[in-house]
């Protein structure tokens, strides 16, 4: 039976006091619906449908470019009555024939082998499934009811549970997988007589038991992975949740981090042998690191590729950038987007690099700027230097020999270019090109006036 995917991701999400709908809330750098989104393209649907409301038009435009899980299809509950009613709305995109995994778009952290665990319960148009959990204090969450032979009969909400069904330990999480001829055949006939006049996508179970419907149940391995998130407070409980399932993923993978409740990966990190991790670095986007990569306390990376045997210092962001084996980068370095580094490049304490390649053994020390430039090999950058490489209007390169020599201070006034083994003197600021193995000074002539009197002050 093929697999279609409906996510529910309609809710305003009032408690999370925020004008960002509840779904598009950050958890570990993307939004709530975008881990529902990823995971769901991880169980090879043929379809995903997201049944949206408050701040839709922000949310679909949040997820207009198609990813790996192609092209989402969208179905709008503009009154929220309750889960079945959603459900109802995405019906008519549904067919007749496969399967449909009902998900939520506040529920981030279920994993791809509990929900394949669920979907594979459910073989034919005689059976459905759902998720149920084994709570030590179930307040607040309906309840599966079973016969003395321990089959699911019906779920019943809080609200509307006797005293002795209150006492039930197993709960309902909401994700079901129905047989999409079932789903046709229940949904329409869905009734609100209940405490909160809603039309609960719960009471399905009841009518498939009603019908002899075998009603599978999964019960996940951690609990976190069916719970949802309606406030600040849950998401960054789920927040270090996942961050720490992440770290522990990469320790065992052999990753060292020195303290892994101090990590964040906000995005996809692939690594080699001997990685050692400081605490509080953040992890973004798409990174590669190599081999024996040592990475300092309160580092920032971002989309970026690192080398073999690379040394990355404290306080160091590295973003949209390439490192080549043998660097050492920082502390409080900043390499932003379109930055290339050959091996053995040495960028310092201070110095901050735009679109700026360097070639092997290139150093720049400390107190520069180096923007919109092109640096050949063994070129070492004097303290102060920075490239002047935008007129107000235009951005200009400054291209800068193998050998180079840049004196300390020094200022140059792009486009220029300074040749091959060329040396400029210290405080110099240069508007026109160097030639190979020159010097070029070019400073204010320094005045000395003996017996100087300074200004006093008058009193």
């Amino acid at each position: 039976m093929e697999l279609n995917v409906v996510i529910l991701a309609a809710g305003k999400g009032t408690r999370m006091k925020s004008v960002l709908p509840k779904v598009m809330q950050p958890l570990a750098g993307r939004p709530l619906l975008r881990h529902v989104v990823d995971t769901a393209a991880r169980l090879d649907a043929v379809r995903t449908l997201v049944v949206y409301g408050h701040g839709g038009e922000l949310v679909k435009k949040a997820f207009s470019e198609t990813r790996n899980e192609g092209p989402l299809l969208w179905a709008e509950q503009a009154e929220q009555k309750g889960t079945g009613h959603a459900v109802q709305m995405a019906l008519p995109q549904l067919p007749e024939h496969g399967k449909t995994l009902i998900l939520y778009g506040d529920v981030p952290l279920t994993t791809p082998e509990t929900l394949a665990d669920l979907i594979g319960k459910v073989a034919d148009v005689g059976s459905m499934g759902l998720i149920t959990l084994e709570m030590a204090n179930p307040a607040g969450y309906g309840r599966i009811v079973r016969d003395i032979a321990g089959k699911v009969v019906r779920i019943v909400e809080q609200k509307d549970a006797t005293d002795a069904e209150k006492t039930i330990r197993e709960v309902n999480t909401g994700i079901f997988c129905v047989p999409n001829s079932l789903l046709h055949k229940w949904l329409p006939a869905l009734g609100n007589n209940n405490a909160q006049g809603e039309y609960y996508l719960t009471d399905i179970v009841a009518m498939a038991a009603a019908q002899d419907i075998r009603i599978e149940t999964v019960q996940p391995e951690f609990g976190w992975e069916v719970d949802g998130i309606n406030d600040k407070l849950q998401l960054a409980t789920l927040e270090r949740v996942h961050q720490r399932v992440q770290a522990d993923a990469l320790m065992r993978a052999g990753v060292t981090l020195i303290d892994p409740a101090r990590f964040d990966l906000r995005g996809e990190i692939e690594h080699g042998m001997d990685v050692h991790i400081e605490p509080n670095v953040i992890i973004e986007g798409r990174v590669r690191l190599g081999n024996n990569v040592r990475i300092g306390a309160n580092c920032q990376l971002r989309d970026c590729v690192i080398g073999d045997n690379v040394t990355i210092k404290p306080n160091t962001l590295i973003e949209e950038s390439r490192v080549g084996s043998g660097a050492e980068i920082g502390p409080f370095a900043r390499l932003r987007p379109g930055t290339v580094l050959a091996d053995d490049v040495h960028i310092g304490n201070f110095v901050e690099t735009k679109k700026a390649i360097l070639g092997k053994g290139s150093k720049a020390n400390h107190l520069a700027y180096l923007g919109d430039a092109e640096i050949g090999s063994g070129v070492n950058i004097g303290a102060g230097t920075i490239t002047c490489n935008y007129d107000g209007a235009n951005k200009h390169l400054t291209r800068i020999g193998d050998n180079a020599f840049i004196g300390t201070n020094s200022s140059l006034v792009a486009p220029v270019t300074i040749g091959n083994g060329a040396t400029t003197g210290a405080g110099s600021a240069i508007t026109k090109d160097v030639p190979d193995n020159a010097l070029a000074v070019a400073r204010g002539k320094q005045v000395t006036i003996d017996g100087w009197q300074r200004p006093t002050k008058n009193k």
